[in-house]
């Protein structure tokens, strides 16, 4: 990924190894890149809430989000409720975060704006 690109304009690649796990500079750099986003897990996750008015739309939501997740082939973990859905992100093939959290921590954002 270049910096010229914005996240949620990116595409995901194939990441396996720690090589690719982000330092905390780099995370320092992409973290404002992604409003709402909030650190966990000591650095290794990016978790979110997002919020919406009934369930219908919490799940039109979901299954949006599958498919970039699909189309990405980069999964997050997903705690789904009424009006409610905590997204996760972390790249478990490197034992942290690599910049495809980011990438679809911007696509799952971009969703709400479309």
């Amino acid at each position: 990924m270049t910096d010229l690109i914005p996240l949620a304009h990116a595409h995901c690649i194939p990441r396996r190894g720690v090589e690719h796990r982000l330092g905390q500079a780099r995370i320092a750099e992409l973290l404002p890149e992604v409003p709402g986003w909030e650190l966990a897990e000591e650095g290794r996750a990016l978790v979110r809430t997002f919020t919406f008015k009934d369930y219908h739309h919490t799940m039109a939501f979901v299954n949006a989000l599958a498919w970039i997740a699909h189309r990405e082939d980069h999964h997050p973990d997903l705690g789904v409720h009424y009006d409610r859905v905590v997204v996760r992100f972390s790249t478990h093939d490197v034992g942290g975060l690599s910049e495809n959290d980011f990438i679809c921590a911007a696509r799952a954002a971009a969703l709400l704006e479309e």
